[in-house]
């Protein structure tokens, strides 16, 4: 006999942000032109980083609201499909691949220039990266309260605050470079900026790929788990016990459960699932009751 409980959490805390993911796109999209073109005109390589790092907020952003579309998608009709859950999560990392690349080619270049810094109109640099800066703490208050929710929407929220520090970064390298003339101020900003994205393309990154591997949660104790549900009367026995992230805030198990011959499975898998949903918030599980004279599991060998 078995069960199982689903839950559309995911595609719910999605359509609600959709309208501030949209929001948050439009403004960061158009300071990212904005600053591209300026960079470009200006030679501005700390604005060109903030740029590029606008652009991964813009892809990001765009990833996200296609990624929400498509799960949507996945809790509607006759069927479900798990790998439309994940898309978020895909989204996510893709997101964290972009801010490496970043990242590493405004280091790169920065190295490069500061042997022969070029001139910099430091008033035109520092009325863009000021524009940069309100537009930026505009679209942290719109993705802040999804990113409590949502991993994908949580990698949009630390692009976004990543571009306001770099937007702040700027604005103090103009500055210096307006009052003393010094042009390689702009370099050793834009390299800074750069390493400053790396850590946290890596948290992002890691946190994505763990659940892309299908790892367990941080924090659950899988022994635990296995031994709570041995404890339900008449339970014998619990094998082919997994637990993994599926999307964001949305665990999910599946087990094997060994009755003793004449145990109520209803019981017992309404008993289970209940562990599982109180206990360690694993609200869709499917579960296998199986009586102990029941044979042929053991030949699973993965």
């Amino acid at each position: 006999m078995t069960g199982h409980c689903q839950h559309d959490h995911a595609a719910r805390a999605g359509s609600r942000h959709t309208a501030r993911l949209w929001w948050s796109l439009a403004l960061v999209a158009t300071v990212f032109v904005l600053e591209a073109v300026v960079g470009l005109v200006t030679g501005s390589l700390a604005l060109l980083s903030d740029a590029g790092h606008m652009l991964t907020d813009v892809v990001g952003l765009a990833m996200a609201l296609a990624a929400i579309h498509l799960a949507n998608r996945a809790g509607t009709g006759g069927g479900r499909s798990f790998g439309l859950y994940r898309l978020e999560i895909v989204a996510a990392f893709a997101n964290a691949v972009l801010l490496f690349g970043v990242a590493g080619y405004v280091v790169v270049e920065a190295v490069r220039r500061l042997d022969d810094p070029p001139e910099i109109a430091a008033g035109t640099v520092l009325a863009v990266a000021a524009v940069g800066l309100v537009v930026n703490a505009i679209a942290l208050l719109l993705l802040r309260p999804g990113a409590a929710e949502s991993l994908n929407v949580e990698g949009a929220y630390l692009e976004v605050l990543a571009d306001l520090i770099g937007s702040v970064g700027v604005i103090v390298a103009a500055v210096i470079i307006a009052a003393t003339g010094w042009q390689w101020v702009d370099a050793v900003a834009g390299a800074l900026l750069g390493l400053w994205i790396l850590p946290r393309a890596w948290r992002l990154g890691r946190r994505a790929l763990r659940v892309l591997l299908q790892a367990a949660p941080p924090g659950l104790d899988l022994t635990a788990v296995r031994s709570d549900l041995a404890g339900v009367d008449g339970v014998v026995d619990v094998h082919d016990l997994h637990v993994w992230t599926l999307t964001s805030e949305m665990d999910v198990a599946s087990a094997h459960v060994m009755v003793a011959a004449g145990t109520d499975a209803h019981r017992v898998l309404d008993r289970a699932r209940s562990i599982l949903a109180d206990r360690y918030g694993v609200s869709h599980a499917t579960l296998q009751v199986e009586p102990d004279d029941h044979t042929g599991c053991e030949e699973v060998t993965w």
